[in-house]
């Protein structure tokens, strides 16, 4: 039967008092006066009031009992999550330029605080968004109007309806929740993104040639810049399959394009507009929630638009939808396409420009906490929660130290030699001592008790700057977030939708519930996080490295992730192999000891496959120019370090010194695309000469690259070396020269081979209706 909760005493006030006073003639006969007015009957009173706040504080131990369980058993309550949203910021009364707007940006709700996750493009244009929606059940009438109406456009008449579809722009608005799908609503699977100049920038001289000259120069502020498109979906869905493996990109990668025309003259003998493609970093998965697309716009001279259109040709085809208002018509600059793959169904219910994620968080900097005591176990509380997690930066006498999810793991104060270790190995790399522990509902940072994780020591000043939230007072509603105290005169920021994910911090009794749970998939290998947390804990072995892959086995030759129920592949790396450094294997006594380590957690349907990585050849031949004043062989060994440990296998600790070449690069490494530096380089991801370049560029001393050629082993130099199954990259050589690179064959210093190779590489026509005015 289950545990009870003992009640120590359940007399109340009342059952006191008549007790006591049923006792005095027992104990002091002449005593007689039993009214309320009598004072010996007011003492009474008094202390039966106090013993029942004694006992009713007695009844509250058990309570008290099972909460102090839950901390010893460290059971975390689940902190506070802040809300996070999109923002648009335009430049609507600014100077005509663009203006890059930095990451961490205060913008506010009111007095909720708000910081933008990314830096931003602020193009000093505006833009509208329309579709062309299918026009169905047309009178027969209209139809037969339209396809005379065009039949001289495509050279023929129609002779079917079907070869005539007809159509009205629409625009795409916030306000419409049910969204829009591309692939049922629009006769092109597109949306049409108008670019606009300004409504406030006026031509100097209101004539044809003065607008253009406007657009020409909204032209020139917003040339190869980046345009931040916010995308959000009608998240309606009432059901959403979760693959045995997670994709490697996000989906809208594949399924979403973005495209711009190619303008200029159209030849007479063929009036098909084209487009160009245009590259974009999918930031988020646009097509799963809300997000941003980064866009690289073209030049000046390649986002004009056609000069010898037709008047039957605005809208018609694979035309842009003409604009019927004349005002918006002399201010375009350009159309930007979204065109959607045949197999997409999601709906997009708002898409805008100048777009940026935020997260609800404030800062506190340098707060100061008590002074270190130098005893075991020390802890601090911080002033204001729920703590944003992995936000805390904190400072003991000055020095920074890290902060940890488990202090169990951490090494001690003074280094001591390893007994379980045989007679003349090598000792592993010792594990940092100076870390904290953070609960970010509460606020508490622990320290260590000096064997695992070092003291504070006494009367050392201790200082932490952290973010905090505000939970679910951070889902505020569309148009919300208005204000910011730091953007520059002539800018305005808004939130065309509401914010979400904010919620509040989990209280002590639905804690408590957790504490079965816990128990039960303590050390369980359940989940993929499990694998990796209980993997890297392995004792008598230094792990560097834990890639988890669930439902992939290796050894059914050619295959991927979620192609096998039922199978964990994990994918370990020592920390260290004197053997090849570069490129560190487990051995068969580092093997067998995760496998003893792991068989009694993993659960009995699970095939564990544990293996090390297939480490692929890499030759990489980079030509530089150097700054003047720099040393060249300085500068050349920078490089090959750089691009070395961008490669690496396992990322070595931070405070390393091979780390130190890249912890330079602070404004590259810190974006989100390449937090897996702090891991290795990850399975699966090509290694391509671009990305290599950009690495290389970063480099202090550096003025430019002016060219990367890599090639995979004895292969011809080619871009991009593909990355499968368990693969890592290995530099083979590597060659950093002044001027251009040398050549491959020569670096790996066989006969110089030249040579190279070329690649080469009836229809339903939309119309667009004129709406009849009255």
């Amino acid at each position: 039967m289950p545990l009870q909760i003992p009640n120590l005493d359940d007399r109340r006030y009342q059952d006191l008092l008549d007790e006591a006073v049923a006792r005095i003639p027992v104990h002091n006969p002449e005593w007689t006066n039993f009214n309320r007015s009598d004072p010996g009957v007011t003492l009474i009173e008094v202390f039966a009031f106090l013993t029942e706040n004694l006992l009713y504080r007695a009844n509250q131990i058990p309570e008290r009992n099972r909460r102090k369980f839950l901390t010893l058993l460290g059971v975390p309550l689940r902190p506070a999550s802040s809300a996070v949203g999109l923002v648009t910021i335009v430049n609507e009364r600014g100077p005509l330029q663009t203006v890059t707007l930095s990451k961490w940006l205060e913008v506010r709700a009111g007095q909720v605080p708000f910081r933008t996750e990314r830096g931003l493009d602020a193009l000093p244009i505006e833009a509208q968004v329309y579709y062309k929606s299918r026009i169905l059940n047309s009178d027969q009438r209209l139809k037969d109007y339209y396809k005379q109406l065009y039949a001289s456009f495509t050279g023929a008449p129609f002779v079917n309806d079907d070869d005539l579809q007809l159509y009205e722009t629409v625009a795409v608005g916030a306000q419409n929740t049910s969204g829009v799908s591309l692939g049922q609503d629009t006769v092109d699977n597109s949306l049409w993104v108008a670019l606009l100049a300004r409504a406030g920038d006026r031509p100097t001289e209101n004539t044809v040639d003065g607008r253009e000259r406007l657009r020409e120069q909204v032209r020139e502020a917003i040339a190869n810049k980046i345009l931040s498109l916010g995308v959000a979906p009608s998240l309606d869905e009432t059901a959403k399959r979760l693959a045995p493996a997670g994709q490697a990109n996000p989906q809208s990668a594949t399924l979403l394009q973005y495209e711009i025309p190619i303008g200029g003259e159209l030849p007479r003998d063929s009036r098909q507009p084209r487009y160009r493609a245009l590259d974009f970093n999918a930031i988020d998965d646009v097509l799963a929630g809300p997000g941003v697309v980064e866009i690289k716009l073209p030049s000046a001279g390649e986002m004009r638009l056609w000069t010898n259109l037709d008047p039957l040709e605005p809208g018609a085809d694979d035309f842009p939808p003409a604009l019927e208002d004349t005002k918006l018509n002399d201010r375009l600059i350009t159309w930007l396409r979204i065109r959607a793959s045949a197999a997409l169904s999601a709906r997009l219910m708002w898409v805008g420009i100048n777009a940026v994620s935020v997260t609800q968080r404030a800062r506190v900097a340098g707060e100061l906490l008590p002074a270190g005591t130098g005893e075991p176990d020390q802890v601090v509380v911080l002033s204001r929660t729920p703590v944003v997690p992995g936000s805390v930066r904190l400072t003991v006498a000055g020095e920074e130290w890290k902060e940890t999810e488990d202090l169990l793991s951490a090494g001690p104060e003074v280094q001591v030699p390893d007994l379980r270790l045989p007679p003349g190995a090598a000792p592993g790399r010792p594990r940092p001592s100076e870390v904290f522990y953070v609960n970010p509902e509460s606020g508490e940072v622990k320290f260590g008790d000096g064997l695992r994780g070092k003291r504070p020591p006494a009367d050392a000043e201790i200082r932490a700057t952290y973010d905090y939230g505000v939970g679910a007072s951070g889902n505020v509603g569309p148009d919300s977030i208005n204000s910011s105290p730091v953007l520059p005169a002539g800018f305005k920021v808004s939130n065309p939708i509401g914010a979400w994910n904010g919620a509040e911090a989990e209280p002590v009794s639905e804690g408590e519930k957790q504490i079965t749970r816990f128990l039960q998939n303590r050390e369980r290998l359940v989940n993929a996080a499990d694998f990796e947390a209980v993997t890297l804990r392995t004792p008598g072995v230094d792990v560097g490295r834990v890639d988890v892959i669930p439902a992939y086995n290796p050894e059914l030759g050619p295959s991927e992730p979620g192609d096998s129920a039922g199978a964990v592949t994990l994918m370990v790396i020592p920390r260290f192999d004197p053997k090849q450094p570069d490129a560190p294997m487990p051995d068969r006594l580092f093997l067998n000891a995760i496998c003893r380590h792991l068989d009694p957690r993993r659960l009995v349907t699970t095939e564990l496959i544990i293996r090390g990585p297939i480490y692929k050849p890499i030759w990489i031949s980079v030509g530089i120019n150097v700054l003047a004043g720099v040393s060249p062989a300085e500068t050349r060994e920078a490089v090959k370090k750089t691009l070395s440990e961008f490669l690496a296998p396992v990322r070595q600790d931070v405070d390393s010194p091979r780390a130190l070449s890249l912890d330079n690069q602070a404004a590259f490494l810190t974006t989100p695309q390449y937090a897996w530096l702090q891991k290795g380089w990850p399975l699966r991801k090509a290694v391509t000469d671009r990305e290599l370049m950009a690495v290389a560029s970063r480099v202090p001393g550096v003025q430019l690259v002016t060219d990367v050629i890599i090639a995979e082993g004895a292969a011809t130099p080619a871009s991009p070396i593909t990355m499968s199954g368990l693969e890592l990259p290995r530099v083979a050589g590597i060659s950093v020269n002044i001027g251009e690179p040398i050549n491959i064959d020569q670096l790996r210093g066989q006969p110089v081979a030249a040579g190279a190779g070329t690649v080469s590489g009836p229809r339903l026509v939309p119309v667009p209706v004129i709406p009849e005015e009255c």
